[in-house]
C-alpha cells in the first residue's frame, strides 16, 4: 500500500470527489481521501493523503488556507458567484479606495452566514440540494477569521485580492458581503487555493503529472511522506526496550527517548547534520522547553506517531504504525 500525502493542483471543471475517483485509478489503491472540499469551479491547491495518511485528513481540514480570489461588483447571484442565476445588477459607484477600505474591514474573528449553495448538511440533507429545490432554509452564523487581506489588482468593477483564513470559510460570501456593504452586490469571479497549511502552489502537481509519474515508477518523488507534515516538531526515538510499548501505543517515560530518529544519541547541539531539523537536548529539555507534541520513531527509525507530554510521561496523540506489514 502506498502511504504519503500527494499535493495536487486541481484545475477547474473537476470536484474533490473527481480528483480522488481519478488518483485511485492512476495509483490502483482504494484508500485515498482530500482534506476539504474545493469548489468545482475553483482551482488550486488540494492535499490528498493515501493508505495510513488518511488518518491526517481530519487534521489537515483544520489547517489555515490562502487563496487568491477576484471580486465582481455590481453582480449579486444566488451561489453568490459568476456560475450561478443573476439576482440583481446594480451600478457601481464606490471608489477603488473604498473597496480597499470595505474589505479590510473584515480582517480578524468575523461571524460568517454560510451560502445556501453549500455542502453543509440540514436534516440529513445538503443545502445546495434544497438550494435547488427552490428551498431556502435559515443558516446560522458561523464563526472564522480572516488573518490577512491583501488587494492586489483594482479594476473597478473587479477587484483582485489575497485572503488568508480560518477553515470553513467561505470566500463566495466574503465576497458577496463585501457588495451588500458597498451597497452594489457583488460575487466572486474566480478563486484559486494557493496553500493549505504547509502545502503551496508552487509544490503542487496536476493528475498528469502525477500520472506520468507513475508511468516512470517516480511517484515517491512528488509523495510526502506521513511524518513529513510534522516535520516543525521534535523528534525522538525509543531505545530498543521501548519499541513494544511504543508499537502499542502505550504512554512512555520521558527516559526512554532519545533525540533523532534513529533510535541512537547524537550530538544535539544546533541542527542534526543529516536532516537539518533542530533537535532538542533530551526528552526532558524539549519538554521543559514547553514542546507540547513531537515525532516518535521506533529505534529503527520507523514513524510511529505523534505523541504529547503529560509530566514526564510521553502519551499518543495519533498513530501511524500498523506493524511491519503496513510499512
Amino acid at each position: 500500500m502506498i502511504n504519503g500525502i500527494l499535493n495536487i493542483y486541481k484545475k477547474p471543471g473537476f470536484t474533490s470527489h473527481d480528483v480522488v475517483a481519478k488518483l485511485r485509478g492512476i495509483v490502483r489503491q482504494k484508500k485515498i481521501g482530500h482534506t476539504g472540499t474545493l469548489d468545482p469551479d475553483a482551482e488550486g491547491v488540494l492535499p490528498v493523503c493515501l493508505g495510513k495518511a488518511t488518518r491526517l485528513c481530519s487534521l489537515l481540514t483544520e489547517e489555515s488556507k490562502t487563496y487568491e480570489a477576484v471580486l465582481l461588483l455590481g453582480v449579486s447571484t444566488d451561489t453568490q458567484d459568476t456560475s450561478g442565476q443573476v439576482l440583481s445588477r446594480r451600478p457601481v459607484t464606490c471608489s477603488e479606495a473604498e473597496v480597499i477600505r470595505c474589505l479590510e474591514g473584515f480582517l480578524g474573528p468575523q461571524m460568517q452566514i454560510p451560502p445556501m449553495y453549500s455542502a453543509l448538511k440540514r436534516d440529513g440533507k445538503k443545502l445546495y440540494e434544497l438550494a435547488r429545490q427552490g428551498v431556502e432554509v435559515a443558516r446560522e452564523p458561523r464563526p472564522v477569521h480572516f488573518y490577512e487581506i491583501t488587494v492586489l489588482e483594482t479594476a473597478l468593477p473587479r477587484i483582485t485580492f489575497r485572503v488568508s483564513c480560518s477553515r470553513g470559510t467561505y470566500i463566495r460570501t466574503l465576497c458577496h458581503d463585501a457588495g451588500e456593504k458597498l451597497g452594489c452586490g457583488g460575487c466572486m469571479e474566480r478563486l484559486v487555493r494557493t496553500r493549505v497549511g504547509n502545502f503551496v502552489r508552487e509544490r503542487a502537481y496536476t493528475l498528469e503529472q502525477v500520472e506520468n509519474l507513475v508511468r516512470e515508477g517516480r511517484l515517491s518523488e512528488c509523495l510526502l511522506p506521513v511524518d513529513g507534515v510534522f516535520a516543525e516538531l521534535p523528534a525522538f526515538s525509543v531505545l530498543p526496550e521501548g519499541d513494544a510499548a511504543a508499537h502499542n501505543g502505550n504512554p512512555l517515560d520521558a527516559e526512554l527517548l532519545v533525540p533523532g530518529t534513529g533510535g541512537e544519541k547524537k550530538p544535539v547541539c544546533g541542527s542534526s547534520p543529516e536532516t537539518g531539523e533542530r533537535q532538542p537536548e533530551s526528552a526532558d529539555a524539549c519538554r521543559m522547553a514547553g514542546a507540547e507534541q513531537f515525532r516518535l520513531y521506533d529505534s529503527d527509525g520507523t514513524f510511529v506517531g505523534l505523541y504529547g507530554w503529560a509530566g514526564r510521561t510521553a502519551r499518543p496523540v495519533k498513530m501511524f504504525y500498523d506493524g511491519p506489514q503496513g510499512q
